[in-house]
Order: C-alpha cells, then structure tokens, then sequence
C-alpha cells in the first residue's frame, strides 16, 4: 500500500535531487549522479568544504550547499552512505591547491566511503583531510567519540567551516576551529513514533501509542529505553541535564541552542520544548549566543526532535551570527 507521494521507488534519491535543483538553480546545481554542488563556486584560493551521506533526512545534507556553508555534498540512496567512487568524484572536482575539508558523520557506512576516497585522493595528489562528528550523547555521558554517532550537530558546523572557509582560513586552520567546536558539542534526540523506509514501506523504528525513548539515532538506532510520554517541560529538562552533564558549561557561557524536527512533530511542539530548553539554561547563568528551532535533519516521518547544545567559542559565535550565509535552508545576513 503506498502511504508517500513517490513514483518508481528505485528513482527517489535521483527525482528528489532533480527536484531541488530545480526549484534553486541560483544557488544549486548538479555536478554528476548525485552530487550538489554551488551554482557559483567560490575562489579556488579558499578551502572546499564538503560532506557525504545517505538520501532521506532532507534538507540535510544538500540543503546546506551555498555561499558561506557547503561547496559539495554527495548523496547516497535512501538511508545509505555514497559509494568511494562517488565520493572520489566529488574530491576530483573539488581540486584545489587551498585544499579540501571533507566532514563526515560518524556512521560505518559514511567513514568506510570517506576513508578510501580519502586513499584514492591522496594518490591523484587530491589534498584533502577529513573531520568527522560524534555529538550523539546517547551512548552515554562521557562515551568514547568513536562509539557516539553524528546526528544534526553537523548543520551548525557546516556554517562555521564555511564562514571561516570565506573569511580566507588554512585547512589546518578550519581543521583546528572545527576540532574544537566538535569537543564542546552534543545533541541527544527523543522519539515518539515510528519511522519508515520511503522505497519500501518497511518499518524501521516503532515505539506504541504514549511512550517515548531519548536517545533513539537518525536511522531508528535503539537509545536510552522507553519510557512513558511526558510534558514538554519535563521532557526539556530532562534532556537538558543530560547535555549539561556531557559539556559542563560554566555560568556565562555562551551556548547554541537548536531544536531540529526529525519529520512528524509540529512546530508548536518544538516551540513549546525551546521555550523551557532556553528558559532553564538561562537559569543556569548561561547566555543563549546562537539559537534556531527548524527541521535541519530529519528521519522521513519519525516524530520527536533532537536537541543540539554547544559551548561556543568567540569565533564560532562570530562565524554563526554575522558571516553570510546563503543555502536554501539556512539564510544568514551578514551584519
């Protein structure tokens, strides 16, 4: 029985690309089977930021392509990492002697296809260096990084490499701002319903009728536990402890703040959960730098949200606020 607006299954990830372009061919185009890049490259004197991964969480990962963010992000079926060979494309056309910035989630299937890329890169004399995200708290406070996985945390780093990447930065230098924003972030997701797979209808995460689990990953992946559906109040709280835990912000600190909508819960709902996210950080002595309530990355119809915190640095602050950026779905006006 079909239940989504698609034709062939086998031809999703290339129609919806075809459709995206389409509608923002100002600042989007495509440059070979899936692969988004900028329709107006930047100076080949600045550092390319790229990323990779699977289809089916739009806008990310190519809604984020655009002046002052993404140069190129290279798309893989629904759910699925993008081949080496794809990925190797991309490097190709990202040639550059300022070098390329390749940020990848930390998923099997992502590193797997970063890595030999990377190898064949470095072998066509490609300069390229990989930075890879692991804000997932869900394996527990204080888990090794390489057993946390990338969730929406991404999206906020794509703005600060690519303001930073305009602003004339190095690849040593982008490699350092990124590394340091990656160790004081951290994003922990709850989920309220089902998710399924667009192609074939199967489902890949379901919790019954008035239950939730913090911590449930972007591709239905188990979290915390279940436990019975509460307000949104105690919801915030309880996900905000648990991100305080993982970064210990001191009084004064200056945070970003996010709500990212995983596909099926109202914006209402998102609103309402910032309101005391925010109000109970403030409390705290923080300062809320950077903020944003938006679907960023979503999971097909997966109701919940995933909350995203960061302890921000001068420039990050900088980079986040006042450097243009002008991606379909993340518009900044430089101030």
């Amino acid at each position: 029985m079909k239940t989504k607006f698609i034709n062939a299954p086998e031809n999703v990830t290339r129609e919806l690309l075809e459709g995206y372009v389409l509608c923002y061919p100002d600042k989007v185009k495509l440059a070979g089977e899936n692969i988004v890049v900028r329709a107006h490259a930047k100076d080949e004197s600045k550092v390319a930021i790229v990323t990779l991964g699977g289809s089916g969480h739009e806008p990310a990962l190519s809604g984020f392509v655009g002046e002052g963010m993404l140069d190129c992000s290279v798309v893989g079926d629904i759910f699925a990492a993008p081949g080496a060979q794809r990925l190797f494309q991309a490097l190709q056309l990202m040639k550059r002697e300022a070098g390329i910035l390749l940020v990848v989630l930390n998923h099997s299937g992502d590193v797997m296809s970063a890595n030999m890329a990377c190898e064949l890169a470095g072998r066509a004399g490609i300069k390229v260096k990989q930075l890879m995200t692991h804000d997932d708290i869900s394996a527990g406070i204080g888990a090794a990084k390489e057993d946390r996985r990338g969730l929406a945390g991404c999206v906020p780093l794509y703005k600060i490499l690519g303001a930073a990447s305009e602003a004339g930065k190095s690849l040593d230098e982008l490699i350092e701002i990124g590394t340091r924003f990656n160790e004081n972030i951290a994003t922990l997701a709850v989920a309220t319903g089902k998710c399924t797979h667009p192609q074939n209808n199967a489902v890949i995460s379901e919790l019954p009728l008035g239950i939730m689990e913090i911590g449930m990953g972007q591709h239905g992946e188990g979290g915390g536990g279940q436990s019975p559906l509460v307000s949104a109040d105690d919801t915030a709280i309880q996900m905000v402890d648990m991100l305080c835990q993982q970064l210990k912000p001191e009084p004064g600190s200056q945070l970003l703040l996010i709500i990212n909508g995983t596909g099926a819960t109202t914006q209402m709902e998102h609103n309402i959960v910032f309101r005391k996210a925010y109000k109970e950080l403030v409390s705290r002595g923080m300062d809320i730098a950077f903020s944003r309530i938006q679907e960023i990355l979503t999971v097909q119809e997966q109701a919940g949200f995933q909350m995203i915190m960061a302890i921000l640095d001068g420039d990050h602050v900088e980079y986040l606020t006042r450097k243009k950026a002008d991606a379909p779905y993340w518009t900044t006006i430089e101030q």
